[in-house]
């Protein structure tokens, strides 16, 4: 391509043909327009007269000029012109595209298939053959033409892993097998990796390289841990540079099964750091449902960290030895224990072999010495399939054989026979303190109170492996805790009761923390590789380069070991996996990870992967060209006297070409005044989130339907209506949903939405947060909801009263549920000299609307409808959700009864019907 002047031309050759403008220019001067012609049998008549309107005898400069200029046209448009053409020098030698194509560049995926279509482009015209070279999934090259690899651009996917070394390996092995030089061009995710240098090597030894990588570096997350009571997120840029901001999300499922964002955190990155932490303390409830962390607004696989069994809220079975004494229960071996866990877990009651089969996450033995044969072995079986076991101690453990001779499968350690007493009155010792944690305890960190003491305990025999299996002691170096693996779980001994009659520990805050760090009120700590050993797990969901699960198929089993310490690559995709009824979640990036930034030599070009849309203007200047030429022939015919056989078709002509144009020109606001006017229309508030806006959509046609059928509105098709750019006065309610990520509303917006309200309009916000907390600064849709009103001329609230008309516009209603029910109802608050007027039910609230309805219980997804009228989202369970159902169609009923009539039902005349109904 040649650039002239800042344009393009594809066929720079046909340029020539302007030279022959001034030739041109010289023969249409000399031919003049033709002459009229009549006949005329008088003509005699007229010699040696003048005629002072004769026709020229030579062509006017504006026609000559006019034909110039469509002939320039013609000329410049048939040579290819090109605005914002690209200024890479094009070679002769074949072209390799050579792509990282790992989850780093996956945000960024578009714009550089953008600019694979302006290199094909160049290469094309060019005349280059070009092959393209996946790092992550290498094949030899073949070089084709241009046009060919077009059509194949959308199959170019970005993989959830970096390049391997047996990935580089085989890059290299396809690169050897091309024979002859070629060009490089490379488009780097900006990570560095194992075997880059060797393939810069290799490319530079055949050509020039030219490197074009995004403006920003890649950002991830690393896998969410749970310690002291939060979640402890990090994240990672691979450069340092500026003080950043970034939005965690955390997503999991609702009650009802559907996904949504549950909680977000805010995570900075200081000047000059590239790493950022967060810290989110959530409820267990609520942190059971995450399913998924990611950073918003990143696309990629790396920007996603999947939660497995770690952060849901635990089953724990507890077992004692002996009943509950009657009368004592703080003697009870199980009354601390069920103190201290029934805010964070859920307990499977029953024997041993009846809670086996529910898969309890953590079975408690407090003072249980002798299991039967075949609880012993299902046990066993049970624990190394990821069990926790947690034993105490106590009078029946000391006084058996358990674990005198050999130690005990499900024991730690061997005991001794008999236990130790200190402090008591027939010792001689005192009783003991708790020694400070070491560093390779889990309970490592956790303060020891100086009031928490031990006066008996059960005794471990010395042995070889003693010392590394003890993770708590006294202060004389006795064992107080002691753990041991067992298969993929573990079997941990307290030698203490489990009640206070040995200790103190079960009555501190210490217990509660160490049962914590146990993972027996939290989350199950991450596998350990010799827990692993010798097992397989089966994918179920794996990740895609963009951060998107997706049902796994046939993909083989993995080594445990291998999925735990493995390099993420095709054999090992990033996703969750399963073993028996155990979920782990293989992360793109591990806590070790830690981003490199590629360095590229100072002689290799390096740009950016910014794309200048080219854009071909040989088709307007063609147009014009035409357009040109046919003023040409109005004003030839002009001249020459024959303009008014042509006067109609040229009329005809423009109006044609004008036609489209005006209605082209028709205001889209006409057409939307008259389909909100022509019938009464529900409308609801669009949020941008295609999601929240359909439930809407159809929330409002279910809504418009129920009014139908039951009263005497008949509400047409309802409309989604845009803030900023529709009017709001057409409509008597507004459903607005709530969703944390909606945009603010403009100045100009919010002055619309303050006059709609003052001219009687009402606004149904919805948080639809029932399910997880009550609307207000509880949630992210409640957050939202505050920054959204606060700049609305709203007035005093208060829950709907009783005796408010929204309970009996058309239906008597006390309760106002949605797909969740709970939550207060907030409407404007009554006038303070609201007085109840004797032998009338309610007081006399005068004829307003209240201007908004506030609440959280998603009724929007509780009226949604398909197009065949069938119920769209579940709500509830059996006849009992179905009746939910039907108050919030009842509720819906009323809000758009209030909208449109007021407190009319608040008249005197109702009195006696509504005391009729009212039973009264």
């Amino acid at each position: 391509m040649t650039i002239l002047a800042g344009i393009g031309f594809t066929a720079p050759w046909v340029l020539m043909g302007l030279l022959t403008l001034p030739i041109l220019w010289l023969i249409l001067r000399a031919v003049p327009p033709a002459p009229i012609r009549r006949l005329f049998p008088a003509v005699t008549l007229l010699l040696g007269l003048r005629d002072d309107e004769s026709v020229s005898d030579r062509t006017p400069w504006w026609l000559l000029l006019l034909r110039m200029l469509a002939a320039a046209a013609i000329i410049i448009g048939l040579a290819g012109p090109v605005l914002n053409p690209s200024r890479d020098q094009a070679g002769s030698s074949p072209l390799l595209l050579v792509l990282d194509a790992s989850w780093a560049g996956a945000t960024r995926w578009s714009t550089t298939l953008d600019q694979i279509n302006v290199q094909l482009t160049e290469a094309g015209r060019a005349g280059r053959t070009v092959a393209i070279l996946r790092l992550t999934e290498p094949e030899a090259p073949v070089f084709q033409a241009a046009e060919a690899w077009r059509g194949r651009l959308p199959g170019l996917t970005p993989t959830p892993w970096q390049p391997t070394r047996a990935q580089v390996e085989m890059a290299l092995a396809a690169m050897d097998q091309v024979d002859g030089g070629f060009d490089t061009h490379w488009f780097s995710d900006r990570l560095t990796y194992e075997g880059h240098e060797a393939i810069l090597a290799a490319l530079r030894a055949r050509g020039d390289v030219t490197v074009y990588q995004a403006p920003s570096p890649a950002v991830a997350i690393l896998p969410a841990t749970y310690q002291d009571g939060v979640i402890q997120l990090s994240a990672q840029r691979a450069e340092p540079g500026p003080a950043d901001r970034i939005t965690i999300l955390a997503q999991g499922r609702d009650p009802a099964g559907a996904m949504r964002v549950l909680q977000s955190a805010e995570m900075e990155f200081a000047s000059g750091e590239t790493q950022a932490q967060v810290e989110l303390s959530l409820p267990s409830e609520l942190r059971a449902r995450i399913t998924r962390f990611e950073i918003q607004g990143e696309r990629s696989a790396g920007a996603v960290t999947l939660t497995d069994d770690s952060l849901r809220r635990r089953e724990v079975a507890l077992i004692a030895g002996s009943l509950n004494r009657e009368g004592l229960e703080l003697l009870s071996p199980l009354h601390y224990l069920t103190q201290v866990l029934t805010p964070t877990a859920d307990f499977v009651d029953g024997g041993l072999l009846e809670v086996l089969p529910a898969n309890p996450d953590v079975i408690v033995l407090a003072d249980v010495a002798k299991l039967a044969g075949s609880e012993q072995a299902a046990l066993v079986e049970w624990v190394e399939q990821g069990g926790l076991l947690l034993r105490f101690a106590g009078p029946r453990m000391a006084a058996s054989d358990l674990g005198r001779d050999a130690e005990d499968t499900l024991l730690p350690v061997r005991l001794r026979s008999g236990g130790r007493s200190v402090g008591g009155a027939m010792s001689w010792g005192e009783a003991k303190g708790l020694a400070p944690f070491p560093e390779n305890s889990p309970f490592y960190g956790l303060q020891v109170p100086e009031d928490v003491t031990v006066t008996t305990q059960v005794m471990a025999q010395p042995d070889p492996n003693l010392a590394d299996r003890v993770i708590a002691s006294l202060s004389d170096g006795t064992p107080l805790v002691t753990r041991k693996a067992l298969g993929l779980g573990q079997v941990v001994l307290f030698h203490v009761t489990a009640d206070a009659e040995w200790s103190s520990l079960p009555l501190s805050g210490l217990f509660v923390e160490m049962l914590d760090r146990l993972a027996v009120s939290s989350a199950a700590k991450s596998r350990q590789e010799s827990q692993l050993q010798g097992t397989t797990w089966e994918p179920i969901q794996v990740m895609d380069g963009f951060g998107v699960l997706f049902d796994a198929g046939n993909l083989p089993g993995v080594d445990g070991v291998e999925l735990v310490t493995g390099q993420i690559g095709p054999d090992l995709r990033p996703g969750l996996y399963e073993s028996g009824k155990q979920k782990l979640a293989r992360n793109v990036l591990t806590d070790e990870t830690v981003l490199s930034p590629v360095v590229w030599p100072s002689d290799v070009p390096i740009k950016g992967q910014e794309v200048s849309t080219e854009t071909p203007i040989g088709g307007i200047l063609l147009s014009l060209a035409l357009l040109l030429l046919t003023i040409d022939v109005i004003a030839s015919l002009a001249l020459s006297g024959r303009l008014g056989l042509a006067r109609a078709a040229a009329v005809a002509l423009g109006a044609i070409l004008l036609v489209p144009e005006v209605q082209a020109q028709t205001p889209e606001g006409t057409d939307f005044a008259l389909s909100a006017t022509q019938e009464l229309v529900l409308a609801h508030v669009l949020t941008g989130d295609q999601q929240v806006d359909d439930i809407a959509a159809a929330g409002m046609r279910g809504l418009a339907q129920t009014l139908f059928f039951r009263t005497s509105v008949e509400p047409a098709e309802p409309i989604g209506v845009d803030l900023e750019r529709d009017e709001l006065a057409f409509f008597p309610l507004l459903y607005w949903p709530i969703s944390p990520d909606q945009p603010q509303p403009s100045a100009e917006a919010y002055a619309k939405l303050n006059a709609y309200l003052r001219s009687g309009g009402m606004i149904l916000f919805d948080t639809r947060d029932a399910d997880v907390a009550r609307f207000g600064a509880a949630s992210p849709n409640g957050r939202k909801l505050q920054q959204i009103a606060a700049p609305l001329n709203i007035p005093s609230l208060e829950p709907v009263p009783r005796d408010h008309v929204l309970t009996r516009a058309f239906y008597l209603l006390q309760d106002f549920p949605g797909r969740y029910a709970g939550t207060e109802v907030w409407v404007e608050a009554a006038p303070m000299d609201a007085e109840q007027i004797e032998g009338m039910p309610f007081r006399n609230l005068n004829d307003n609307v209240t201007p908004v309805v506030i609440g959280g219980n998603d009724w929007g997804a509780a009226w949604a409808i398909d197009r065949n009228g069938q119920a769209l989202l579940p709500v509830g369970r059996g006849y009992a959700g179905e009746r939910q159902r039907e108050l919030a169609n009842r509720f819906g009923v009323n809000l758009v009864m209030h909208v449109l009539t007021g407190n009319y039902k608040s008249d005197q005349v109702h009195v006696p019907a509504l005391l009729d109904r009212l039973g009264q």
